[in-house]
């Protein structure tokens, strides 16, 4: 077994390799960027060695200074993560011929599996079900329309090298087919240094299922069963759970042995994941194969008890794997959900910056948390805005869902933006609950974008009785201030007004053993709490049943999130509230009269200069964000008066680009 072994990544995922080689007995070498001096990973490593500037290209994309870093420390092995080097052809060949271990398949199996086109022939050679496409590469725009016509439209343009999303587009028409061509080849030429792209059709109403699978160096190949991941977001994963809730075992085995099968084609030997499309018929068709280890692997191992990392490693060492495919079973039910710093309200854009509070939920049996940050980390512009990885376990579906939705009211996050109330909502929507999944869940069920105003049924009364609670609680406190005016003591009234939405809640709330009674209209709610000023997560059990909520004092009122939902309360004396009824709003600033950059990131196209006319819809400028391109488009017909910022400029969220007349 090794003795030390290099992790060639940074985050949570170099965290969680650390963990386990420690758990082995193994020493442990980080690297890291200049963005990421101070990381988490660095200091929890038994030795750390920097390896460039913060940009990627300059750092962990850097083979050199990977071997550098290897040669300095005598690390025998090297574990890649994901992203980055993981699926490297030419990484895994250098360590080979410097006798370091590659933790991972062998060179072949990545280039095989690494290229759509080819993979996709290796597959259907071996008896995996292919979707029906164009193989080849595509030669231009032109030839792309031929081929959409040929193959019948809606048709999928994808990257060949591409992967997470990137060089991606479903086309519906023959102009679609050119600007999608086009905007898929300079994603995969930024993202891959490849901008081959081929066509295939495109599957509707379609579920995304794929298996795990692991493969030692003997010959043996096992699969650890399947995980559903249909819940997406501009082709990245949100939401993954194990076993999926449309399997059937007939299914199931069918699939097993389709990915075994690719495995042994191109003699696999690590851990790796083969992708499944899936249409409501049940049929299925080889999508990918993912030649590392996958980001959702947690709730596989949640539900097989295996560690996958630690099953790599051991194979990268030699040994045979510990398990036969009769050893595998599936106990209960995983679910993962991914906390990005975006912002669910502007289209998930990106965030970054501090993260001035930050406090996960307590890890235990049901609930893991996989993070490479910390209270007073950075979520920088240079890598992707992955918080975390939350993932809970239970007896049943139902089990893990529930425990998901505490575990979401319970993480709480300050300084950036973040997506955990959109987690929440869709983990509390009917149709999620109900396994009606679809790869189209996000689109059909968020037309509009997400409104975070929304609570589940059942609910509508929590936020109206917790801002109750915590205003008299923190009344009650101030009342006990020493030194108060005599002619004006702060008294602990019971009777207040909670305004939510404009809607008006008249309220009673009085004190009793161990919380308090609150009167809503006409009906009472026993509220058992020990909520005290300053805590940042109201519990307490209302009419008996257990509620959660982040509760944040905003300005003269209260902030409170629960289940999906970010309600702003104000919580007033009757008199107070007749007075706030005649309040004039602030109406907001126009500006609509310029071009705003709705994200950090690099304007990597201007297509007009001052004085130029265009119609509404005609693209204006492209914004380059964690290596997606951005179209910003005219939203009426308008006439350029100002250019406010140049190609090659790096933008900040709002910051004005154009201004028309």
């Amino acid at each position: 077994m090794f003795k030390k072994i290099l992790i060639a990544n940074r985050g949570e995922i170099a965290c969680r390799v650390i963990r386990t080689a420690r758990k082995m007995g193994i020493a442990t070498v980080a690297v890291y960027s200049d963005a990421d001096a101070g990381a988490l990973h660095a200091r929890t490593a038994d030795e750390c060695v920097r390896i460039g500037g913060a940009a990627s290209t300059d750092s962990y994309l850097r083979i050199d200074r990977l071997l550098e870093a290897l040669a300095a420390t005598g690390a025998e092995a090297v574990h890649p993560g994901y992203g980055f080097l993981s699926e490297n052809t030419e990484f895994a060949e250098a360590l080979a011929e410097r006798g370091i271990v590659f933790i991972g398949p062998g060179a072949h199996a990545i280039t095989s599996m690494g290229d759509k086109i080819t993979s996709k022939r290796i597959a259907a050679a071996a008896g995996v079900n292919t979707i029906p496409g164009y193989e080849d590469v595509i030669e231009g725009p032109d030839h792309a329309v031929a081929i959409a016509r040929k193959i019948g439209y809606p048709v999928m343009l994808k990257a060949s090298a591409g992967g997470g999303g990137k060089g991606m587009r479903i086309v519906q028409d023959d102009d679609e087919c050119r600007a999608g061509f086009e905007r898929a080849a300079n994603e995969a030429q930024s993202s891959f240094g490849d901008d081959r792209v081929f066509a295939e059709k495109f599957i509707e109403q379609p579920r995304h299922i794929e298996f795990q699978i692991i493969a030692d160096r003997h010959g043996n190949v096992v699969h650890l069963g399947e995980r559903e991941c249909s819940i997406q977001r501009r082709h990245q994963k949100v939401i993954e759970e194990s076993p999926s809730p449309f399997m059937d075992p007939d299914t199931r085995q069918a699939m097993g042995e389709q990915a075994i099968a690719l495995a042994r084609a191109v003699d696999y030997a690590s851990a790796g994941t083969v992708e499944f499309i899936v249409d409501g018929d049940k049929n299925f068709y080889f999508l990918e194969m993912n030649t590392r280890l996958q980001v959702e692997h947690p709730i596989t191992e949640m539900v097989t008890g295996q560690d996958l990392v630690e099953l790599m490693i051991r194979v990268a060492a030699g040994e045979p794997l510990p398990l036969t495919q009769d050893d595998v079973q599936q106990n209960g039910w995983a679910v993962e959900s991914r906390v990005y710093a975006e912002d669910p309200s502007r289209n998930f854009l990106p965030s970054i910056g501090r993260l001035v509070r930050y406090q996960p939920p307590v890890e235990n049996t049901r609930v893991r948390v996989d993070t490479g940050i910390e209270e007073g980390s950075e979520v920088s512009m240079f890598y992707d805005p992955m918080i975390a990885k939350l993932a809970t376990w239970g007896e049943s579906r139902e089990a893990a869902i529930e425990t998901m939705g505490e575990a979401l009211d319970a993480y709480y996050i300050r300084g950036v933006n973040h997506n955990i109330s959109f987690l929440g909502a869709v983990i509390a929507h009917e149709r999620f609950r109900a396994g009606r999944l679809t790869t189209h869940f996000i689109d059909e069920e968020f037309p509009d974008g997400f409104q975070a105003d929304r609570l589940p049924d059942g609910s509508a009364n929590v936020p109206v009785i917790a801002a109750a609670v915590v205003h008299q609680a923190r009344t009650a406190r101030a009342a006990e201030i020493s030194g108060q005016t005599r002619r004006f003591p702060r008294a602990a009234i019971e009777d207040w007004v909670v305004v939510i939405n404009q809607a008006r809640h008249a309220v009673r709330v009085t004190a009793i053993d161990n919380g308090f009674t609150v009167r809503v209209g006409e009906a009472d709610h026993q509220v058992v709490t020990g909520w005290q000023p300053g805590e940042l997560l109201f519990r307490a059990q209302i009419d008996g049943a257990p509620v959660l909520a982040q509760v944040d004092v905003e300005g003269a009122g209260y902030k409170l999130f629960h289940r999906g939902a970010e309600v702003s309360a104000l919580v007033l004396t009757a008199r107070g509230a007749e007075l706030a009824g005649h309040m004039i709003e602030k109406a907001p600033p126009d500006l609509s009269r310029f071009l705003l950059s709705p994200m950090p990131g690099l304007l990597v196209r201007l297509r007009v200069q001052a004085g130029d006319k265009a119609e509404a819809g005609e693209e204006l400028a492209v914004v380059e964000a964690m290596k997606m391109e951005n179209s910003l488009r005219a939203a009426n017909d308008v006439v350029v008066k100002t250019v406010l910022a140049q190609e090659g400029d790096s933008l900040e969220v709002d910051q004005p680009i154009l201004e028309f007349e």
